[in-house]
């Protein structure tokens, strides 16, 4: 038999238990086993922006969705959320968020954006230019 930190013999299953932190759930559980968000083919970037949609169907306590597919709308509903804050804010580990997120996109949930690439964004000496022309005014 195995022993704790404490040198307390363990029961047999007991390692999936901690007594500070509860009981332990393997990431894979969470998601189904799953590591990819889904065929929807949305990469979820980690500044990528999540929204909850307001047309979205009510995810009730008898969904098929589980505790943490919850918790994430519930964390969307007060504000949009990039998914690194979700994953933060979830206390999950980012590659079961994006699955999870993946579930939600696909029933139309959340809506996701990017932020705009740097390279789309105006050149700043053509800013300034149309400031200037604005002072001039």
């Amino acid at each position: 038999m195995t022993e704790d930190r404490t040198g307390v013999p363990l029961e047999p299953g007991s390692q999936w238990y901690d007594g500070e932190a509860g009981p332990l759930v393997r990431p894979y559980a969470m998601t189904g086993g799953r590591t990819r968000p889904g065929p929807t083919g949305v990469r979820f970037d980690l500044i990528a922006l999540v929204t909850l949609d307001p047309g979205a169907p009510a995810i009730g306590l008898d969904s098929p969705f589980g505790p943490e597919h919850r918790t994430l709308i519930g964390l969307c509903r007060t504000e949009t959320q990039s998914v690194a804050e979700l994953a933060a804010d979830a206390d999950l580990p980012v590659g079961v968020v994006r699955v999870l997120l993946g579930d939600l996109l696909e029933l139309g949930c959340v809506t996701v954006s990017r932020p705009v690439p740097p390279a789309h964004l105006p050149d700043e000496r053509i800013l300034r230019e149309v400031i200037a022309g604005l002072r001039a005014l």
